[in-house]
């Protein structure tokens, strides 16, 4: 994949975590892309893997923070590599609300995304 084609995938990426679309992005994900998430019991976020787990992760991010969205994005690749930064703003049910920056560590392999690791600043609530 070029660059311009990963810079493109990064920005439709972020677009459908921004409309909380599920199905646009698994389609942009590998059948067996790994997500370790943010946060978890792991040193490293919980792990899941394969489209099914990363729908119903990806959907517990959104219930937990409806009114969630990732701004101010910038995107960068480095081969088959890349990553993009971002400001997490998102209020919690309890009324809660966070802003934190953070990353999407990402590995492209046949013009998807096969490895998305996130790493988020810890700001209390």
């Amino acid at each position: 994949m070029n660059e311009d084609d990963a810079i493109q995938l990064m920005k439709a990426h972020a677009a459908a975590w921004n409309a909380h679309d599920v199905d646009a992005l698994l389609a942009l994900m590998t059948q067996d892309c790994i997500y370790d998430a943010a946060a978890g019991k792991a040193p490293s976020g919980d792990r899941h893997v394969g489209h099914e787990k990363l729908g119903k992760a990806f959907a517990a991010i959104w219930q937990a923070f409806p009114d969630a969205c990732w701004a101010d994005a910038e995107h960068f690749v480095c081969g088959d590599q890349g990553f993009t930064t971002w400001t997490f703003r998102g209020t919690k049910a309890g009324g809660q609300a966070i802003e934190a920056r953070g990353v999407d560590l990402l590995r492209f392999r046949d013009g998807r995304i096969c490895h998305k690791d996130t790493l988020r600043k810890n700001v209390p609530a």
